[in-house]
């Protein structure tokens, strides 16, 4: 393992997980840049990191073997004892959950603008990570996988000046060259253009409204924000705070150098009422509409002359609101975006010594991710919940399970533990769902029940109990009923269920979306995601306790089944929505289905998405799915197969009795022939996504899903 990797340990006390340099004294000028050379990567090769840095560390000092022989058995056997090699202490499976690339930018702005330095070895890795990832025509994009982009570009080549890098550097003057031929960062989307105005790179009157007012409409508007899909609602709070008080940093030689860097008009001389709806092509995915243009010009003017009392009554609750949410999760917040911009709000109220604003720089923490590409940031506080939730329902799949029953015993206290048993304060002052009974995509810190998370989590509790049952139930049937009263609770009126909340709000307010970046994020609509792991867990439920709540649980069964059949494609697959994509979106669909006993013979709605998905089947056995097929929604294959693609498309096919046992075989021989021979498989192209247009990586899911096909073919034929 490399020898600066050694200087940096993960800490995973009560389920964060928090990088610490152990180093300290050997900081100087030389070791940074040996460091940095340490942490050398090239995308061009693969752009997704495979985990070395944690993965080696955690093996180190570990003899586990080699797979035996080419079998099924000895490949699984191999898999199971690899991952279980690598869980964390406190029992759950930790990784890379990075990929979007506007991600650190937001921090270094936060860390700007609070006057907040991030220590100078955490600076130089982050700067390394943003270069690794830095693409051949000098430019970034959305993601690590994404073509240049005008905010990717501009965001982290702002970063990089206020890191400390200049012209001097070949890879600053070919990014720089790339925005000056782009046309400049007036062309910049709109989170583009408030993280520029906060460093004082972009006038904030090139900015439209983000009106705090709204917040005083009446709450049956369809406008109010309580409506918005959460990740929006609690992005525009603080950015409206910040958008109200104008807050930036003073004007220093810096700040001068960059507004000549990245504009191809002299600053004094742009004309920022044009800017304010500049975005340039290579940043549209999402078009604004016309009655957005209206919104905003109708708020433009009243910005002109704000009514002072109602401007003053709204950001007094904005600010509670802040503090809310703050509390609520632990100042971890319910994403990254929002963290850093809270961050910024709360310094403003507070100031730099408060309690306040030093609870949300330990919490910066939580969100960096380190990697042999360098120090990330992670699109949330970690996927540890969902790991862990999927791993355990892979291993209790095995006929093997109780030979890992240490791995299995271990997780499941995490997942007891992770489970929300005490409801947030005030959640219906502001604007949450209940909670108790759920559990979340990360940690119990961070308090935010997401329907899909909270069903694996029943659905994993039941596993264990199910495959174990000498074990002490910690998960209790009253925990359980608590599941499943909070699922019956998120059910939506099309019978679908949305992520974090009941729909709120009719489609129609996507005509207000100003992200231009993003596609569906103004509500928080059905999924097909979502909604198959809340049938499934129903589904297992009922079956191990038909006595409670009997005819809501059969209610909401049948009708979500309808909610699934109703997205099924006339081409007989499903659309994915939070990861790549058709073979993810069909997999769950038929997961559900299956469970139902509708099978590929029985149903043609089944047979359908097999046949869908043995059309996409490559010649090598396997399938392969580009992340291109979220953002133009449909299947564009890539290259070459993805392990991960091919394990949902094989769970799929068993799932549903697809009667041609070699297309299987094959698709598992391609598994096995992938796997490295200490059990790990490689880590291929990027798998997950958001909102459509974001690629996001999980490195776990190179793991889990592999094994989940292989016990489930050990099962089903041997």
């Amino acid at each position: 393992m490399n020898s600066f990797w050694k200087d940096w340990a993960l800490l995973t006390h009560k389920d964060r997980q928090i990088w610490r340099f152990t180093k300290q004294d050997a900081i100087s000028d030389a070791y940074l840049k040996d460091a940095a050379i340490a942490f050398d990567f090239n995308k061009h090769v693969n752009p997704n990191a495979a985990d070395l840095v944690y993965r080696n560390a955690k093996l180190e000092g570990q003899d586990i073997g080699e797979r035996k022989s080419n079998s099924v058995e000895d490949a699984l056997q191999q898999a199971i004892y690899f991952y279980s090699a690598i869980q964390t202490e406190d029992g759950h499976w930790t990784g890379d959950y990075g990929g979007p690339l506007f991600l650190l930018p937001g921090l270094i702005v936060a860390s700007v603008v609070t006057d907040t330095p991030l220590p100078s070895v955490h600076q130089r890795l982050i700067a390394q990570y943003i270069f690794n990832q830095q693409n051949k025509d000098g430019g970034w994009g959305l993601h690590i996988e994404d073509r240049s982009t005008v905010f990717g570009t501009v965001m982290n080549y702002v970063a990089l000046r206020f890191l400390g890098f200049d012209l001097s550097d070949e890879r600053m003057q070919l990014a720089h060259t790339w925005i000056q031929q782009t046309g400049g960062a007036t062309g910049i989307p709109s989170w583009g253009k408030f993280y520029l105005s906060l460093l004082n790179v972009y006038a904030w009157e090139g900015n439209n409204t983000l009106l705090p007012e709204l917040w005083l409409l009446p709450k049956g508007l369809p406008i109010h924000p309580w409506r918005y899909w959460c990740h929006t609602r609690m992005v525009y709070l603080s950015m409206s705070y910040c958008y109200a008080h104008r807050i930036q940093i003073a004007e220093s030689e810096l700040v001068h150098a960059i507004r000549k860097e990245i504009y191809t008009t002299p600053y004094n001389q742009i004309n920022w009422t044009k800017a304010k709806d500049e975005v340039n092509a290579l940043d549209v995915y999402h078009k604004a509409s016309s009655i957005l243009n209206v919104f905003n010009a109708f708020a433009n003017f009243y910005e002109r002359f704000p009514i002072q009392r109602w401007r003053k009554k709204a950001l007094d609750f904005v600010s509670t609101y802040i503090d809310a949410e703050d509390e609520q999760t632990n100042y971890i917040n319910i994403g990254p975006v929002n963290q850093v911009v809270n961050s910024i709000a709360v310094w403003h109220k507070y100031g730099k010594e408060s309690e306040q604003f030093q609870k949300h720089v330990e919490r910066w923490y939580d969100y960096l991710w380190l990697a042999e590409d360098g120090l990330k940031m992670n699109g949330y506080n970690g996927s540890q919940l969902w790991d862990t939730a999927f791993a355990v329902q892979a291993f209790c799949e095995s006929d093997m399970a109780h030979s890992f029953l240490p791995s299995i015993e271990n997780a499941y206290s995490f997942i007891d533990d992770s489970q929300i048993k005490t409801e947030v304060r005030d959640f219906n002052t502001y604007f949450r769902h209940a909670s108790v009974g759920g559990w979340p995509f990360s940690t119990r810190d961070h308090s935010w029940p997401i329907t899909d998370c909270t069903a694996e989590g029943l659905l994993a509790s039941m596993a264990v109990h199910s495959t174990f049952p000498e074990l002490e139930r910690k998960v209790s049937y009253e925990r359980m009923c608590q599941a499943v009263d909070l699922i019956l609770s998120f059910q939506n009126e099309d019978n679908g269920w949305a992520s974090y909340e009941l729909s709120r709000g009719p489609k129609w307010l996507e005509v207000l979306n100003p992200a231009a970046v993003f596609a569906d994020i103004m509500i928080d609509y059905s999924y097909v995601e979502c909604s198959s792991s809340c049938i499934q867990a129903l589904h297992v439920f009922h079956q191990h306790y038909p006595e409670y709540k009997t005819n809501q649980v059969k209610n909401a069964i049948e009708t979500g089944l309808r909610f699934l059949l109703s997205k099924q494609r006339e081409d007989g697959s499903w659309i994915g929505s939070w990861a790549v994509c058709f073979t993810y979106g069909t997999w769950f669909a038929l997961e559900s289905l299956t469970k139902q006993g509708y099978t590929y013979a029985s149903s043609k709605s089944v047979k359908g998405a097999c046949d869908f998905l043995v059309a996409k089947v490559k010649e090598d056995g396997g399938w392969g799915e580009s992340f291109e097929s979220c953002v133009r929604k449909e299947y564009i294959q890539h290259g070459t197969s993805q392990c991960v693609n091919t394990a949902w498309a094989l769970l799929s096919l068993m799932a549903a009795d697809y009667p041609n046992k070699q297309l299987i075989d094959k698709g598992i021989q391609l598994l096995i022939q992938r796997q490295v021979r200490n059990g790990d498989w490689p880590q291929e192209a990027i798998s997950g996504v958001f909102n459509f247009n974001c690629m996001i990586t999980y490195t776990s899911y190179r793991n889990v899903f592999p094994i989940w096909a292989l016990a489930r073919y050990m099962r089903k034929y041997n």
